[in-house]
């Protein structure tokens, strides 16, 4: 990936400063609520839910094993198309293709879909670098981009603002990007829908240039499938006369049968609705023939790597490429729920990004390395992945990366990571418990010190441990271990059991 937000700190320190803030957890506490009661009584409806959870499971795995051959299959199917295909193996590439692709239209101003890769690579700062204006047509994306905030939520990126604030931002901000904000606006969402949409009108009908991702690609026709609920995404697509997807190669599926399980599962799990209002596909240019028909005249396809084959390399940790976006985990999390976000220091927040950013940007920094920490391991998020992400197992399989080293694939070459910085005591704790576990005649003599001193035990632990114990009770040791009691009661029958 292109790096974390600038200036980010650590997880714990970024999270201690979110539950802070009333309004944020106020805000957020709403909306995740609603979200959640909603998506379940969307998944209630469906008898088949758990087949469609593990056939979206099977297909993205699948893909997955095979993601060379169905590349392959993509390139050649969008070049019959019409279109003409770029591979970026990161973020630097994916942002000077595009730029040199606005630049040979001698445009200087895009409309955009919202779209994660773009935001990943940081497509809309290496643009502005080169004079190129990019515009967010997303509602909940206008509002960050006029807000000169940050995304802190998958599917409603302005999920830490409330209506006050978004009007506020309307007021102030969209006179100096276009059309102004309506004398007199309210917070009715009413009023502020409009108010986006006279914004955002003039922009669709001026632009040239639209650049998009996409949900998902169809190998067997070369076809991308873009889901939305707005319309802003369908203008994107159809009005300018070059379209550019940025694409990460893991949103492949083989052929059309598998994309309806998709589209089944996704807008449940995400806007808690059984279709999306808007379903947007297109195939290369019209009839393959540029100039003819509706759409784009030119269609380019940017297949993005940026970590994502290095991630493919890790048994444990390639499930994570199985995600299809849709918000689901996030909103079940207590830890997002408190801290938000930013706190995360990536676009990929939540469960998700826990797991999904340290695999794509690596663990050598102190945020990427805090990620996998920034869980309860409570396994809700898992029980309502719809491709069934295990991602408490991957957690737990990068907390392990992070304190031990080891193995790892790094830019397509196999190299063995150090240990992240900060962890000796808790590799020394390992160690010694790996030790006493392994005699247990050196265990039960540990047991019963404990026990008989049980009442000189501090109520927190010193040193490193004030962290852990900061916030949690000491569990109390009982006054005898379970081996004697269980010699004391049963007198050793069932031992040899």
């Amino acid at each position: 990936m292109s790096g974390t937000y600038l200036g980010m700190p650590d997880f714990p320190e970024a999270a201690r400063e979110a539950v802070r803030n009333t309004t944020l957890r106020g805000n957020l506490r709403h909306a995740t609520h609603t979200i959640r009661d909603k998506r379940a009584r969307a998944v209630a409806e469906l008898d088949d839910w758990a087949e469609l959870r593990e056939a979206g499971k099977r297909i993205k795995d699948h893909t997955l094993r095979h993601l060379d051959r169905y590349l392959v299959q993509v390139e050649e199917a969008v070049t019959a198309a019409g279109g003409t295909v770029h591979w970026a193996a990161d973020a630097d590439e994916a942002n000077e293709i595009v730029a040199r692709l606005v630049e040979e239209t001698g445009e200087s101003e895009v409309v955009k879909v919202k779209s994660m890769a773009t935001q990943e690579i940081g497509l809309n700062e290496a643009l502005e670098a080169r004079g190129i204006h990019a515009y967010e047509t997303d509602l909940a994306e206008l509002i960050v981009q006029l807000g000169k905030d940050r995304p802190s939520h998958i599917l409603v990126p302005a999920i830490h603002r409330n209506r006050g604030e978004i009007r506020d931002i309307f007021r102030s901000e969209m006179s100096e990007w276009g059309r102004p904000a309506p004398e007199g606006l309210t917070d009715t969402p009413a009023e502020l829908a409009e108010a986006a949409r006279l914004h955002l009108r003039e922009k669709f009908l001026r632009a040239k240039v639209g650049i998009s991702g996409a949900n998902f690609m169809v190998a067997e026709t070369g076809t991308l499938v873009v889901v939305e609920s707005e319309g802003n995404g369908r203008m994107c697509l159809t009005l300018p006369e070059t379209l550019i997807s940025v694409v990460g190669i893991e949103k492949i599926v083989p052929t059309w049968r598998d994309l309806e399980v998709f589209l089944q599962t996704l807008p449940r799990s995400s806007t808690a609705e059984r279709m999306n209002p808007y379903t947007s596909m297109w195939t290369g240019t019209s009839d393959g023939r540029a100039g003819e028909g509706d759409g784009p005249r030119a269609f380019h396809l940017v297949l993005l790597d940026n970590g994502r084959t290095d991630t493919l390399a890790d048994e444990v940790g390639r499930q994570a490429l199985r995600c299809i976006r849709c918000s689901a985990c996030l909103n079940v999390c207590p830890v997002y729920e408190r801290a938000g976000g930013h706190a995360y220091g990536s676009v990929y927040p939540g469960p998700i990004g826990a797991i999904l950013s340290p695999q794509l940007r690596g663990t050598g920094s102190e945020i990427d390395a805090s990620l996998p920490y920034a869980s309860s391991l409570c396994g809700a998020c898992y029980e309502v992945c719809p491709v069934a992400i295990d991602i408490p197992e991957v957690l737990v399989h990068l907390r392990e990366r992070v304190v031990q080293g080891g193995p790892a694939v790094r830019g397509g070459n196999r190299v063995v990571l150090k240990p992240a910085k900060g962890h000796a005591a808790e590799r020394a704790a390992m160690r010694a418990a790996r030790w006493a576990f392994t005699r247990p005649g050196a265990l039960r003599t540990g047991q019963r010190l404990a026990s008989r001193s049980r009442r000189l035990h501090p109520r927190t632990l010193p040193g490193p441990g004030r962290a852990w114990s900061g916030s949690r009770d000491l569990p109390p040791v009982p006054p005898e271990p379970f081996r004697d009691w269980w010699q004391r009661t049963h007198g050793g029958r069932d031992e040899a059991k």
